[in-house]
């Protein structure tokens, strides 16, 4: 079974993710969060570092780029071969108000016919520079029948993988997955599928292969993997015995790395609340610990909180 990391702005930078691999392991490919070029910046240096191959030796990383603009996408691929990459994804799925006001993301899905000559130009640059991209997309922009259309469009295009969050632009991450249109698109997709979309545990895992009638292989998971570390090890079959002591792992590392890059406290202690929300679900019972973690302003006052709710055994 296939497991792939999505990217998560902010969250699944290089540092969570060397951590996050070095500990855990088992993910067969990772997905940087998007790079936004502009005209001449292919990338910031923010966004360098962040996919810099020597901060992210052994994994495969697969960095995503979110434009509506050919020239600014194939300037970025062009970067990004240089640094040794040959596969690029196309971020189609982002529900974010500002980015789709500038029509990307998701907000590119509701012009099919600009979106169709974006990706005759992309392809054709990937088909002579030997590289594969693939795409990450929601099922369409104000209406789930849009997919229909897209699923045409996608297939006139060789895509490496087509990755699919059964969501419109308006469900966020709130509403229910529309799992008939990934039904539909297991019948008619021409490439590769991967499922994406609330696999929080084992029996959403099951519950959506029954749904489908087929294990799926491979998925991308997202917030339900930042929620729970050990998922992987769970879907896998992995032995969960030290399964605390490796969230407690990561989350010392990802810390003291953080506070090797950034300053002062707080800015560390943002990325690290950032995480909290995600990772209190394991911890039944400690809400007011937790809410008390998330207004502290010194290392000193997040280390006496934090490391009180992790002498606690996480749950299974």
């Amino acid at each position: 079974m296939k497991i792939y990391f999505a990217p998560l702005e902010g969250v699944t930078t290089y540092i969570y993710r060397k951590a996050y691999n070095e500990i855990y392991g088992h993910i067969d490919k990772f997905f940087s969060p998007f790079i936004s070029p502009a005209e001449n910046c292919p990338m910031t240096p923010r966004e360098r570092k962040d996919i810099d191959p020597e901060n992210n030796s052994g994994m495969t990383l697969v960095p995503q780029i979110l434009t509506c603009r050919s020239e600014h996408f194939i300037d970025t691929a062009k970067e990004l071969k240089t640094m040794g990459y040959r596969e690029i994804n196309l971020n189609l799925g982002c529900p974010s108000g500002t980015v789709c006001a500038k029509g990307k993301g998701a907000g590119f899905l509701q012009d099919t016919s600009a979106l169709q000559s974006f990706l005759d130009n992309i392809y054709a640059y990937s088909e002579s520079e030997n590289m594969q991209i693939s795409i990450k997309t929601r099922l369409g922009y104000s209406d789930p029948d849009e997919f229909y259309a897209l699923m045409e469009i996608f297939n006139a295009f060789p895509v490496s993988e087509l990755i699919v969050h059964p969501r419109i632009l308006p469900d966020m991450y709130k509403v229910e997955p529309r799992k008939e249109y990934f039904t539909y698109a297991l019948e008619h997709a021409k490439c590769p599928l991967v499922y994406n979309g609330n696999i929080f545990s084992c029996k959403d895992y099951d519950d959506l292969s029954g749904f489908f009638n087929s294990r799926l292989d491979p998925v991308m998971l997202g917030r339900g993997l930042i929620s729970d570390p050990s998922l992987t090890d769970k879907l896998k079959g992995h032995t969960l015995e030290t399964r605390f002591q490796k969230l407690r792992t990561l989350h010392d590392t990802v810390y003291h790395e953080y506070q090797k890059v950034m300053s002062p406290d707080i800015n560390v202690l943002y990325k690290m609340r950032e995480l909290w929300t995600y990772w209190q679900v394991l911890f039944d019972g400690k809400d007011r610990d937790i809410k008390r973690l998330m207004k502290v302003k010194k290392y000193a006052e997040y280390e006496d909180i934090a490391y009180r709710i992790l002498t606690l055994p996480a749950t299974p």
